[in-house]
């Protein structure tokens, strides 16, 4: 495995994340699984107090405990259940932060949260107390460092002008070059690192038929996963392809990917011992579809 700073910061983590959002609901099955993911390398695990109403950083947090000492634990705030529980509303503001950040500590069974993330993000969201809250958290050793999980560039904009975030975490893909365009050189410039997400775009560029996705059409998916196809070989298979492109963008720090089962797991441990892609296929995947570019939030 091979490990990259966090941005800035001290944190050293797996090229592959480890995306915890949909593992399954069997503790031991679980703890297996991220045991087995610590062994081969995998330091850096994400999760969300949002996802599955604060019960998958419990599940995190049992697995990891007795390895607390070797992983980086990555979670995120901001997104606040309805009291009936079959929604939620966006939450940003100072108190907010301060308080739910107990109950992630709780759930997670750790004094600390290596990376704390806003979970998404607005212009008209109260931007400093959101900064202040983090930045107390970090004076109170609650929390080592924080980011922002956002696609948005005027969010990210303010961010990077008011704040000490370390991270980005964002979607890209060959089928998601939007971040390429303006937040990319900024985040570079500022040494903040991206945790990318979303790397094989819903397996449309690996193993599912073609479909439209964002702005592309049928054709264009489809042309984009030909052209994966056509640049992975013996050595390097679909996934570990559409991987090697995002993991080759110099500003990434990590492919965040979404691991439920042992064979998923050894995928996407693959991608990193797989041959990088060479400048010259990198051109090409890039020809392959037209470079798209966010048309909001700009």
């Amino acid at each position: 495995m091979q490990y990259r700073f966090l941005g800035k910061s001290d944190l050293a983590i797996s090229e592959i994340g480890f995306g915890c959002m949909s593992l399954g609901k069997d503790d031991a099955d679980t703890t297996r699984l991220l045991h087995h993911a610590v062994d081969q390398g995998i330091n850096f695990f994400d999760t969300a107090d949002l996802y599955e109403h604060g019960q998958n950083e419990i599940t995190v947090g049992k697995a990891l405990r007795q390895k607390r000492a070797d992983v980086i634990i990555a979670s995120k705030v901001g997104n606040q259940w309805n009291e009936d529980g079959s929604s939620w509303s966006w939450n940003p503001r100072k108190e907010y932060i301060l308080a739910t950040v107990e109950g992630s500590l709780k759930r997670l069974q750790t004094d600390y949260i290596d990376l704390y993330q806003l979970h998404g993000g607005t212009l008209e969201d109260p931007i400093d107390d959101s900064i202040a809250a983090f930045e107390l958290l970090k004076q109170q050793g609650k929390i080592r460092h924080y980011g922002i999980s956002s696609i948005r560039p005027n969010v990210i904009r303010e961010y990077v002008k008011r704040s000490h975030i370390v991270s980005v975490m964002m979607q890209y893909s060959l089928l998601d070059r939007r971040p390429e365009e303006t937040c990319f050189p900024l985040l570079q410039d500022n040494h903040i690192g991206v945790l990318a997400r979303g790397s094989v775009a819903k397996g449309l560029l690996v193993n599912k038929p073609a479909a439209p996705y964002l702005n592309y059409t049928t054709e264009d998916v489809a042309a984009a996963a030909a052209a994966i196809r056509a640049h992975s070989n013996t050595a390097r298979d679909t996934a570990q392809t559409a991987l090697r492109f995002v993991l080759q963008q110099p500003v990434v720090s990590s492919a965040v990917v979404g691991i439920r089962t042992v064979a998923q797991l050894e995928d996407a441990l693959r991608a990193v011992q797989a041959p990088a892609l060479l400048p010259e296929e990198i051109a090409a995947l890039q020809q392959a579809v037209p470079a798209n570019t966010y048309d909001q939030h700009r």
